[in-house]
Formats: structure tokens, C-alpha cells, sequence
């Protein structure tokens, strides 16, 4: 087997010094931050549903049943569940507005700033004091520790390194099947010069290759994750009635999954030098991993282990999404690496995703209360199915490109 000219030259781990390290480090613990403010809330929601409802007794304040029972905000258990709902709606609107938003501020101004800016002033609205305490710090390290582009150390630039770059580094996401027939839309070369020009528009982002059915396979797959993070703790006490407490430790398996899918789906799409056959095939598997989910029995561990399998093969394709594909797609061929596109392109990508998120949340709720949890099991089904049709044709069109590499190196030798 021919291994791609990554794996030839010893220059990969060669070129990595330590200030990416520092870089990967910062960004790395400032998602994660992010996320753990977002999980809090998915992590108290049968809390919250018992206290809104007649059911509740406050300890804390020692009030009689009665008196308690009768100042409540809903009059039932489902009707709390559909707020809920509504309040993961309205937060994921708002998430997907900003997403579009920071995306098209990310290309224009200083990343650092923006990423700063957006932990600090995050962290001033969350509720829950020592999840937004910890993330304000991270802020203010992010803001004085993060370097955004090898020029602020005096390292040639990205543009210039990909200038005299082989072509074993170009993105894994084309626009043309030939690629003598890329021309350059969004930068001019003129001898050993790169010239930038200015970021590109929200339309032009939204026309190059691969952005639109990304975008709409990941608004599908983005309700699935983004249902499993905010409603699996409560499906957990709610059907099984375990403890919130062991609810909450015990949905921290499906991100365990999604992180080693992610990781080694990515690698083997770089092996691969293509991502869509890959998210297929997990995709394919994703659905075969809902259906035994649906069915796991009142066993923990039987139902961890069927939750890190989910997570695998949903919280995968979702982080590779929206992350090297969201990548590869604002550093493709036609706009020749430029950076000046990329938060761009990932907002597009990941507000999409977001809007069909938020759309899901109370999806989620109102199958729930009316037809179950079981048919909100064959919801996921048809939103992954539906994932796979929006990617199918860059699917056929990168497995025959790998059908044909493979011929040709069989001939070849």
C-alpha cells in the first residue's frame, strides 16, 4: 500500500514547535470551558423539573408540602418538559445567530480577541457560579497567551509556507475534479508574492464547493449530538429512575465515545486524504448503534457501553464536521488557502448546524410527551438517514476517486 507523502518525508512532527503546542493546549481547554458551561444546564434539568412542578419540596427553605405545592410554575411534569424544550430552542437560536455572526467577525478581526471576548462576556450571563468563574479566567488567559498566525513571533506567514508547499499538503476538499481547472477567486500570485485581498463575502462562502450540503447534513446530525448533550441525563431518570446524580456521571460516556470517534475517524480520513466515505460509514453504523440503544436494558453498564458506541459514531462525524471538514472547506483550492475565509465558512457550517439543533430541542420534547421516548429513538434515525442523503453525492464522488487511485496503483505496479 502507497502511504500518503505525509508518511514519506520525516518532516511531519519536524515542523511542529512548541508554541503549537501552547496553541493546541489554550484552544483545547477553551472548548472545552465552553462546553462545561453548556452541560451544566442539561446536568440540573431534573432538578429544575421537580422544583417547577407540585411535586417539589424545598429543604432548604422548609415549607410544608402544601404551601409549596401550591406556588408552582407548571401544573405537571410534561408540561415543564416542553418548557424546557423550549428554553434549549431559544438558547440554540441565539447560539447559531452568534456562530454566524462571530464567523464573519473571526475573518475581519484579531481571533484572539474574538475567542477572549466571547469566554469573558459568556461567562457574565451563565448561572451557575463556578463553571462561569473558571471560564472568565480562561478568558483572560486565552487573551494574553494566544498566538493566532506565526507572524506575531516573526515566523513566515500560513500563505507563504503553503506558497512553496508539495502538493501533499493541499486540502482534502476540492472543487473540481481536475485540478488544473482551479482558478484562484479569492487571492493573486505573482512570482513568489501571495496578495491577499479582503475577506470574502457571506455569499461567496455559501457558494464554495461543499458548503451548502455540509451545512445541511450537519443541521440534521447537530439536532441528533446536540439532543444526546442536552436531553440524556433526564431520559436516563426518566425512564430508567436513577438518580440525577448517577444520570449525570453516567451520559459523561457518550462524550467519551464522541472524543475516540472524532480522533480516529479523523485519522483515518487523513490516511484516506478524504473525509466524506468515512462519515458514511459511520453514519451507516450510527443508525445500527440508535436502534440497540433505544432497546439497552435497566443495566449501567450495559447502557455505558452502548452510549459510548452511540457516541462514537454520532459525536464523531459531528466533531469532524465541525471541525477538519469546516477546515478543509474554507482553505480549499479555489480561494487558494486563504485564511481570510475560514471562521467564515465555519460559522456558515455550524450555524446551520445549530438552527436544526434548536429546532430539535423542542422537537424532542413534544414527541416525548406524546408519542414517547421510543419514537424519539426513530426521530434520530431518520434525522442521521437524512444526513447521509445530503452528503451522498460528494460520497459517490470521492469513493470513485478512491476506487480509481486504487486501480491506478494496481497497474502501476
Amino acid at each position: 500500500m502507497a502511504w500518503p507523502n505525509i508518511f514519506r518525508r520525516g518532516t511531519l512532527f519536524s515542523r511542529f514547535s512548541h508554541h503549537h503546542v501552547v496553541v493546541f493546549l489554550l484552544t483545547f481547554f477553551s472548548y472545552s470551558l465552553l462546553h462545561a458551561s453548556r452541560k451544566t444546564f442539561s446536568n440540573v434539568k431534573v432538578s429544575i423539573s421537580k422544583q417547577w412542578t407540585p411535586s417539589a419540596f424545598n429543604k432548604s427553605i422548609r415549607l410544608p408540602v402544601e404551601i409549596w405545592s401550591s406556588n408552582h410554575l407548571f401544573p405537571s411534569a410534561e408540561e415543564a418538559t416542553l418548557f424546557l424544550g423550549t428554553l434549549d430552542t431559544i438558547f440554540l437560536f441565539s447560539y447559531a445567530v452568534g456562530l454566524f455572526i462571530s464567523g464573519i467577525v473571526g475573518d475581519r478581526l484579531n481571533l484572539r480577541w474574538v475567542l477572549s471576548f466571547g469566554m469573558c462576556s459568556s461567562a457574565l450571563v451563565y448561572a451557575f457560579l463556578v463553571t462561569a468563574a473558571v471560564q472568565f479566567a480562561g478568558g483572560i488567559v486565552i487573551f494574553f497567551g494566544l498566538l493566532v498566525s506565526p507572524e506575531e513571533i516573526g515566523l513566515p506567514g500560513i500563505e507563504a509556507e503553503e506558497h512553496f508547499e508539495e502538493d501533499s499538503h493541499r486540502p482534502l476538499i476540492n472543487g473540481a475534479d481536475n485540478e488544473d481547472e482551479y482558478e484562484p477567486n479569492y487571492s493573486i500570485q505573482e512570482g513568489s508574492a501571495v496578495t491577499q485581498v479582503k475577506a470574502i463575502s457571506f455569499y461567496q462562502a455559501c457558494c464554495l464547493p461543499g458548503v451548502i450540503p455540509y451545512s445541511l447534513a450537519y443541521a440534521c446530525l447537530k439536532l441528533v449530538n446536540y439532543s444526546f448533550f442536552f436531553w440524556l441525563p433526564f431520559y436516563l431518570s426518566n425512564n430508567f429512575g436513577w438518580k440525577e446524580a448517577e444520570a449525570d456521571k453516567l451520559s459523561i460516556w457518550y462524550d467519551v465515545g464522541g472524543i475516540i470517534g472524532g480522533t480516529l475517524q479523523g485519522f483515518i480520513s487523513d490516511i484516506l486524504q478524504k473525509r466524506a466515505p468515512v462519515l458514511a460509514l459511520s453514519l451507516l453504523l450510527a443508525v445500527g448503534s440508535l436502534v440497540g440503544y433505544s432497546r439497552s436494558p435497566n443495566d449501567k453498564s450495559i447502557n455505558a457501553l452502548l452510549m459510548a458506541v452511540t457516541g462514537f459514531f454520532i459525536g464523531g462525524p459531528s466533531n469532524m464536521i465541525s471541525s477538519a471538514i469546516s477546515a478543509d472547506l474554507g482553505r480549499q483550492e479555489l480561494i487558494q488557502g486563504s485564511s481570510e475565509a475560514l471562521a467564515t465558512v465555519t460559522g456558515i457550517v455550524d450555524g446551520t448546524g445549530s438552527i436544526g439543533a434548536a429546532v430539535g430541542q423542542y422537537l424532542v420534547s413534544l414527541i416525548q410527551d406524546n408519542l414517547g421516548w421510543m419514537w424519539v429513538f426513530y426521530f434520530f434515525i431518520l434525522m442521521t438517514s437524512c444526513t447521509i442523503l445530503f452528503i451522498s453525492p460528494l460520497i459517490v464522488r470521492e469513493t470513485c476517486y478512491l476506487m480509481q487511485r486504487r486501480q491506478a496503483h494496481v497497474l502501476s505496479e
